[in-house]
């Protein structure tokens, strides 16, 4: 998603992929992985100081980085969470390749996380935005976060 994203935002938006910084010295998952969190929040605000949004692609609900001292860097984080049935998601996972360590209970893990985000994203502060991609195609899917995006912030 993060590529089809900078091709069709780059021209107002940075786009980066949370994973790229999933590294041995933030890996550290005590207080939701605050060191990994508050590192992703830093350096989202030193983008943003050349006057272009940042969008952020990965894994974070609210209560990861609303609570964070760095969190006063922005005016507003806007939080979309793209949601699909669980059998579809099982799949997709299962098809992704071996070096992203896809295993079962790993698969079981991301599940149960999409079902508390499905419960809960309502009455996150701020609430999460789910966008069901089950019947979507990463064209269309990119498609819809494109004009979400768009159509929650702005810019220069």
């Amino acid at each position: 998603m993060g590529r089809l994203l900078t091709e069709r935002l780059s021209d107002r938006y940075v786009v980066v992929e949370q994973d790229v910084l999933w590294v041995d010295g933030l890996r550290d998952p005590s207080h939701h992985h605050r060191l990994f969190r508050s590192t992703w929040l830093r350096m989202a605000a030193m983008i943003h100081q050349n006057g272009r949004p940042v969008v952020l692609c990965g894994t974070v609900v609210p209560p990861e980085f609303e609570p964070l001292p760095e969190r006063a860097l922005f005016s507003e984080i806007h939080y979309l969470s793209l949601m699909c049935d669980p059998e579809v998601l099982a799949a997709r996972l299962r098809a992704r390749p071996a070096w992203r360590e896809w295993d079962e209970p790993r698969i079981a893990e991301m599940l149960e996380y999409a079902a508390w985000i499905r419960e809960n994203a309502a009455t996150m502060t701020p609430p999460m935005t789910l966008l069901d991609t089950t019947d979507a195609s990463v064209e269309e899917t990119a498609h819809a976060v494109q004009e979400w995006i768009t159509s929650h912030t702005a810019t220069p």
